[in-house]
């Protein structure tokens, strides 16, 4: 696909190498054969980046849409998506995740973001979720962001739990409300009196602690316990995350 002559001249940013082979990874910019009918977003999901993950592209100096048909011998050059990304809605945002993301969507949930989540969904279905939910489809699965019929979605960076979270918020900056959401459901957290639940404490755990919060949707008990220590920290590395990206 680099031998010279007729076809298309595509560079990609450097942000977006990972998704190219690795031959292609060492080359400025590759040489497409185009048979001018292919749009410029078939052409570079072909190279295997998704859609979901490129700014706004550029043909021979001039901004061009995915459905773009390129003409023989001209250049594009395709952009990483900008951060921090901005979203069709004003409304908080929704992420959708799938299968292989469960820790990342109880970090996304501990930091007061709307995170829907289940290790039983197939492909076609998360599909269908965020496309009815209007919610984000984070994964790292190229395939499902290259589905023509996902209405948004976005590639995770990371493989450790904590590096996807703080990729994210890198990527959509958005506001955060720790200790709002069920880490178990997604749902809401509301304060309850401890001699309403004192019944369903450990005897450990009714000495020591007075604070606790109860999910409005399973019922499910939370207070700051020994094991909080960990998950403060990670609160504080997502608020400075979110808060160097807004300034940048």
């Amino acid at each position: 696909m680099t031998t010279p002559g007729p076809g298309l001249r595509v560079s990609f940013a450097e942000e977006l190498h990972l998704f190219l082979t690795a031959r292609h990874r060492r080359a400025d910019a590759l040489h497409v054969p185009h048979d001018e009918t292919s749009t410029l977003g078939h052409v570079i999901q072909s190279l295997g980046v998704p859609l979901t993950e490129v700014g706004e592209l550029v043909v021979d100096g001039h901004r061009a849409a995915p459905s773009y048909r390129p003409r023989d011998g001209e250049s594009a050059h395709v952009p990483a998506v900008q951060r921090p990304q901005l979203l069709p809605s004003s409304e908080p945002p929704h992420f959708v995740l799938d299968v292989h993301l469960g820790a990342l969507a109880r970090r996304l949930r501990l930091v007061g973001l709307d995170t829907a989540y289940g290790n039983d969904m197939s492909d076609d279905a998360l599909l269908r979720q965020a496309n009815a939910e209007r919610g984000v489809l984070l994964t790292q699965d190229r395939g499902l962001l290259q589905r023509g019929s996902l209405w948004l979605g976005a590639y995770v960076r990371g493989a450790h739990p904590d590096a996807q979270l703080l990729d994210v918020l890198d990527r959509f900056a958005p506001s955060l409300s720790p200790w709002t959401r069920c880490l178990a459901c997604n749902g809401a957290l509301s304060p309850v009196a401890k001699s309403d639940i004192a019944t369903l404490l450990r005897p450990g755990t009714r000495r020591t602690y007075d604070t606790f919060m109860r999910c409005d949707s399973c019922a499910r008990l939370y207070w700051r316990g020994a094991h909080s220590a960990k998950l403060e920290a990670t609160v504080r590395a997502a608020r400075t995350a979110v808060r160097e990206r807004t300034l940048s």
